[in-house]
């Protein structure tokens, strides 16, 4: 069995492009992958997988752990950042071609699974229907009306956990995300009692809507510097959220933080390899460790839960993208033991799975282990034309 090419895919996913790529093989087996980077340049990737590809074609794809060497290899350099995205995108689409050769589920590589249904929260909960709704097609969140009507929805879901981020309900309501550059606050990431405000006016009508028994996370991404994280936190306690999500590239800071607040916190989803994590394991930075895993590859994702494990820490993963990272998210947990939960996104294009053949199996808040070969789906060629990303 020899690679005889790489193809790219960019769809329109609404307000974020998702990225794909298809590995052919010369006996027909193909590998799909996906690499999405909503906040980044999918055209960088997309040119260092076009770089990358002339010294794979001609090779096994099942020498796996072979061609990751040589891959990071020729890249010892420029480690990280786009270039690890696009190793991982190759990785991932060629355990889905080794898998589909043997006939069987990816995670069969990695132990076999140790559970058969995955729990889940709905990510980017009232989010969406803020900034998206239109694309999504679904009653926007304007105010607090709204949103006591949206937990109503919420809990006819079957969920029992959810993610929101920092939304401010104002005339014209928006998500605070400077740290993105998606709103204002930036580029200084202060601390406001204006933002603190409409952040708790947000988070205890979800409470409110919600009742005492449903998970609340929120997720503060880049969007404070440390004194603002912890300012949050304080702000907060009293609704018991399940957990903050802060992202850092600084494990000192951010074990910081960790001593100096009540909540847990979840933190390291834009880390790349175990080098990375290292620091905030070593530093118990964080309580839990959340992994993207079309970043980081499966492999290295699987290394990463077991130095997680090592110290005494579960693992939650970072997906807020297709149906194929949802399926390739699934073989991760279906095998590591120290699983908390998974990421989801509920609200999302219309078109989401056309794309795929086979859609992940959700209900109530938790989704079956694909048993298909590879990843358990396929892309659609076709609805990747119908639906092709324009920037």
């Amino acid at each position: 069995m020899k690679i005889e090419k790489l193809n790219v895919f960019h769809v329109n996913a609404g307000w974020r492009p998702w990225s794909f790529l298809k590995i052919s093989t010369k006996c027909g087996i193909v590998g799909w992958s996906e690499f999405s980077d909503s906040h980044g340049s999918p055209r960088g990737i997309e040119g260092v997988i076009t770089d990358l590809a002339p010294l794979i074609i001609g090779k096994d794809p099942r020498n796996i752990q072979l061609i990751s060497c040589l891959l990071h290899a020729r890249t010892r350099q420029s480690p990280g950042s786009v270039v690890q995205k696009a190793i991982s995108a190759i990785e991932n689409a060629l355990w889905d071609i080794k898998a589909k050769d043997l006939g069987i589920p990816v995670y069969e590589f990695f132990g076999g699974a140790v559970r058969h249904t995955i729990p889940l929260y709905w990510s980017h909960c009232g989010t969406s229907r803020v900034r998206a709704a239109k694309l999504i097609e679904k009653k926007p969140i304007r105010n607090k009306k709204d949103l006591l009507s949206f937990c109503d929805e919420f809990l006819d879901s079957g969920f029992n956990a959810l993610k929101t981020n920092m939304v401010i309900l104002s005339e014209e309501p928006y998500v605070y995300m400077p740290g993105f550059s998606k709103s204002k606050g930036g580029p200084e990431l202060n601390f406001t009692r204006e933002i603190a405000q409409g952040v708790e006016d947000w988070i205890s009508t979800f409470r409110m809507g919600l009742g005492s028994e449903i998970d609340i996370a929120l997720d503060l991404n880049f969007n404070f510097k440390t004194d603002g994280f912890i300012e949050m936190s304080s702000r907060l306690e009293e609704y018991q959220l399940s957990w903050l999500e802060i992202d850092s590239y600084d494990p000192i800071a951010l074990s910081n933080v960790k001593r100096s607040i009540k909540t847990s916190i979840v933190s390291c989803e834009n880390l790349y390899g175990a080098r990375e994590y290292k620091p905030f394991f070593d530093n118990r930075s964080m309580d839990i460790a959340s992994i993207d895993i079309i970043w980081n590859g499966i492999s290295e994702s699987f290394r990463i839960a077991q130095i997680a494990d090592l110290h005494e820490m579960n693992v939650c993963t970072h997906n807020f993208n297709g149906s194929l990272s949802t399926m390739i998210s699934a073989n991760f947990c279906a095998a590591i033991p120290n699983l908390r939960i998974a990421e989801v996104d509920v609200d999302d294009v219309p078109w989401r799975d056309e794309l795929f053949t086979h859609a992940p199996q959700i209900k109530n808040g938790y989704m079956n282990i694909p048993t298909r070969p590879g990843w358990g789906t396929n892309v659609n060629e076709q609805s990747l034309a119908k639906h092709k990303w324009l920037p």
